[in-house]
């Protein structure tokens, strides 16, 4: 990409459950050295409890987690948003270099204009300096609704918003599990309930 893209920093290399991948960065992506820590906690804690068929992948950056997905499940289709348009063309990018054409990326302020569900999962690294009221409906509530009945919604969050997301389950009576902790990041569960009313 280096020839095509006046923003490219650097290629990095990705290896999940015996899969390699290559992502090309731009500068001023989030991340633009590594998968972050908080992002590959997500991704070696994740087990689904069915293979899913639909998933979002909000607040994509440069595609990681959901190029990751979509080559782990090649028969799902993968939306990934972001409201960095930078990052949507890397994403989209990375998806061709990964060999991902499952996987497709728009550019999205929340979920204003992703494709709207129902999805078997939504995976998140919810970004930690959007507020509180930001966090809770934007990347709490509105993904919840937007899962179908049984459906998973895994996100990491890093350990300063460890004091607000148990007390948003709380206040919204929410499935909410915490599935692991690690270097300063912590991996919670979501699900939407079969039945409700």
């Amino acid at each position: 990409m280096t020839d095509l893209d006046a923003y490219y920093k650097k290629r990095i290399s990705y290896s999940l459950r015996g899969l390699q991948f290559a992502f090309d960065i731009g500068h001023t992506i989030f991340s633009s050295f590594e998968v972050d820590d908080g992002t590959d906690l997500l991704l070696r804690s994740l087990e689904p409890v069915a293979p899913p068929t639909r998933i979002l992948d909000l607040g994509c950056g440069c595609g990681v987690i959901g190029i990751t997905l979509a080559r782990r499940y090649p028969a799902a289709t993968v939306v990934m948003a972001d409201k960095d348009l930078l990052a949507v063309r890397y994403a989209r990018h990375n998806a061709a270099l990964n060999n991902a054409p499952n996987a497709s990326a728009l550019g999205s302020v929340g979920l204003e204009s992703v494709p709207p569900g129902p999805y078997d999962m939504i995976l998140s690294n919810i970004p930690a300096k959007i507020g509180d009221l930001a966090i809770e409906q934007e990347f709490i509530l509105g993904p919840l609704a937007q899962l179908r009945a049984g459906g998973e919604y895994w996100f990491v969050v890093v350990s300063g918003l460890n004091h607000l997301i148990p007390r948003l389950g709380v206040r919204n009576q929410l499935k909410l599990k915490e599935i692991k902790k690690r270097s300063g990041y912590t991996v919670y569960r979501l699900l939407r309930s079969r039945i409700e009313g």
